[in-house]
């Protein structure tokens, strides 16, 4: 069973990926890690961390599928959580690949994000990993980005999950979906 979990920055991938790991006793892998491993290893690999989302999931993405791929070939699970592995991606598999992954796109909704920008998002953003940098983005910005890859998930038809009301109580549908797919894997 692989286990994806794509968004965009500061909606609770990784809590959600440690989550998912006590819960199963799956590794995770961090996508974030990965650009970081492969900048630091080579400054010349094609992207710096401060190049756009799609430039760097365009130098990611062949790794990852790879990685990917060689968990399902071994029958071995993953969760890989990141905001590099973009909608358009999902289409790249075979059915004897796609029918063993679990892909997870969710974000906030605007009602969410305008209620909850600065007391939740921004003040929660470092649970899991310490970010050593404030927040750049404003609320307007975040919005946009979020509408952005909303629309992006609508039009490859992946299973989106939108945080509205409440956090906790959002997310649980994202829990209830992977236990629910988990049983035909």
């Amino acid at each position: 069973m692989v286990i994806l979990i794509c968004a965009i920055s500061s909606v609770g991938k990784t809590l959600m990926a440690q989550q998912l790991l006590e819960k199963y006793h799956i590794p995770y892998l961090s996508a974030d890690h990965l650009k970081m491993g492969l900048y630091r290893g080579d400054a010349h690999c094609g992207f710096t961390p401060s190049d756009d989302t799609e430039v760097i999931a365009e130098k990611l993405w062949p790794i990852i599928k790879g990685i990917i791929m060689t968990n399902i070939e071994n029958n071995q699970s993953i969760i890989i959580e990141g905001c590099y592995m973009l909608p358009q991606y999902m289409n790249d598999f075979e059915k004897s690949y796609s029918e063993k992954i679990i892909p997870i796109f969710m974000g906030f909704s605007t009602k969410y994000i305008k209620e909850n920008f600065t007391s939740h998002i921004v003040k929660h953003r470092n649970v899991i990993e310490a970010r050593m940098y404030p927040e750049e983005r404003n609320m307007s910005d975040f919005i946009k980005e979020q509408e952005a890859f909303k629309r992006k998930c609508e039009k490859y038809g992946v299973a989106y999950f939108e945080i509205d009301e409440d956090y906790h109580q959002d997310i649980l549908k994202v829990y209830e979906y992977i236990e629910m797919k988990e049983k035909y894997i």
